[in-house]
């Protein structure tokens, strides 16, 4: 049984930073791809930042890269998203996902995607 739990997410004013962090309770850690998606009121959930755990790779979504970083901290079972330059449009609740192994489009919600987080909201004002 796989167990995520998001935390970190708050208000911000444009231009500012998070980060959020998922804690995942996982019996091999080394064999699992974690992201992160978000879904804003009245929009599809999309995958934003993924990281395979273990190897280190990492996706990132366009309207986010350069700004976002997702790293993981294997002695806390923990993946983290540092967002940085925050933008209004980011505003969203953000999940925490997994998937065994290493999805050919590992930003696309799929059904490889087996455990999810309760979710944490961000919202950036202007």
């Amino acid at each position: 049984q796989v167990r995520l739990v998001e935390s970190g997410g708050g208000s911000v004013q444009a231009g500012g930073a998070l980060r959020l962090s998922c804690v995942a309770s996982l019996y091999s850690h080394n064999s699992y791809t974690m992201t992160w998606f978000r879904q804003a009121p009245g929009k599809e959930r999309e995958g934003v930042a993924g990281i395979v755990i273990g190897s280190g790779a990492t996706h990132y979504a366009d309207s986010v890269k350069g700004r976002f970083t997702i790293s993981q901290d294997n002695a806390k079972n923990t993946v983290y998203l540092q967002m940085n330059s925050l933008k209004p449009e980011d505003t969203a609740m953000y999940y925490c996902a997994a998937s065994a192994g290493a999805p050919v489009a590992p930003l696309v919600l799929g059904p490889w995607y087996n455990y999810w987080g309760q979710g944490t909201q961000v919202t950036v004002s202007s």
